[in-house]
């Protein structure tokens, strides 16, 4: 008999394991919920990474849709794929058929917004950050490191750099972290994609190097293309100063007083 109920029991768990996870095309058609998300918990406490010590993010103060979570996300890419969702300020990391790590982030303010396909070509822990002329163009203050600022706890760049590359071009983007958790969920940078450092650590630990970077439209359709913002209008250089010519100073002509008459030079005839 105990054979038997092993076996019951078996098919009892696959099909309690089965409802947990309903047929997509179920969820598709409205017959079935998606599995709940689940929350991360106890991710963003303070810990010590290298040399420096973590600070410890309020969770409180983040919004829920923007923490650490695993999440149903359909989708035919394979594991180890990342879906950038602008519109929505999510990056997804997928782990298998039709699931997801879902973390918040902080995306291009108006005029920086691009889409397409990258890859991830390199990776550097507390990566030094060298602002491009055009920002400093547009933020005279952040001259001082444009020979690059260290990595640290107040680097733009924060604990982890992903860099992506298209085609074997750099254009400058990076799935970074921030020290200014408070941008994520907003339009906030220049381009790259911010992570709360708790969780561009996670991310970093996750995705291998070649990985396929997807970058959604803003309507949050697939790319067919690279789109890129319009690049910056160059900064006119102030016109040169005027170069300023004295006038030209008179003939010296020796005064007359009192010159005796035989040096001084007889009158032209008219």
């Amino acid at each position: 008999m105990r054979a038997p109920l092993r076996l019951i029991a078996a098919a009892l768990s696959a099909a309690l394991l089965s409802a947990c996870v309903p047929d997509p095309a179920m969820i598709e058609a409205g017959l079935a919920k998606p599995p709940a998300p689940q929350v991360a918990q106890g991710v963003y406490v303070s810990s010590m990474d290298g040399a420096f010590q973590l600070p410890a993010v309020p969770v409180e103060k983040v919004p829920v849709e923007f923490q650490r979570q695993t999440v149903y996300y359909p989708s035919e890419q394979p594991p180890g794929t990342i879906i950038i969702d602008t519109g929505a300020r999510h990056l997804y990391f997928v782990t298998g058929k039709n699931m997801a790590i879902r973390y918040g982030i902080a995306v291009g303010k108006a005029g920086f917004e691009w889409s397409g396909e990258a890859q991830i070509t390199g990776r550097k822990p507390w990566p030094t950050w060298t602002p491009p002329p055009e920002m400093i163009d547009r933020k005279p203050e952040l001259e001082k490191w444009k020979d690059g600022q260290p990595g640290g706890l107040d680097n733009p760049l924060g604990a982890r750099a992903l860099y992506l590359t298209t085609n074997g071009v750099d254009y400058g983007y990076r799935i970074h972290g921030t020290p200014e958790w408070f941008s994520i969920g907003k339009n906030a940078s220049s381009g790259c994609i911010r992570m709360i450092n708790q969780d561009i650590i996670d991310l970093y630990n996750r995705a291998a190097d070649g990985a396929k970077v997807i970058v959604l439209n803003r309507d949050g359709s697939i790319p067919t293309k690279l789109t890129l913002p319009p690049p910056a209008p160059k900064k006119k250089k102030p016109a040169p100063a005027p170069v300023v010519v004295p006038a030209a100073m008179p003939a010296f002509q020796p005064a007359l007083t009192g010159v005796p008459p035989a040096l001084v030079a007889p009158a032209t005839a008219p």
